[in-house]
């Protein structure tokens, strides 16, 4: 596979929906770790939480496929990724 068919190798998910998703993601993400970031930064967040969440559906042995399937996954990532930030900030100050 020498070209790039869609973005993240999922079929049904597009660049244009992978920021949106993302967009989504991080907010959820920002509203319930209690976190205060930009839109940008959701952006970042939901889409690095996009990856974290694929790969911890196919440990689970979860398929993630289409909008709403990948919108769970990566809200489920981005917590996970803030989670761990946010412990890793406050063992930092203690």
């Amino acid at each position: 596979m020498g070209d790039m068919q869609t973005f993240m190798g999922n079929p049904s998910v597009g660049f244009l929906s992978m920021i949106i998703i993302g967009a989504i993601a991080g907010w959820i993400a920002e509203k319930v770790t209690d976190s205060d970031h930009g839109i940008f930064t959701n952006i970042l967040v939901g889409i690095a939480g996009a990856f974290v969440g694929v790969k911890l559906a196919e440990v689970a042995q979860v398929p993630v496929f289409g909008f709403f399937s990948t919108l769970i996954a990566a809200t489920v990532g981005a917590i996970a990724i803030l989670f761990i930030w946010r412990r890793i900030q406050a063992s930092r100050q203690s």
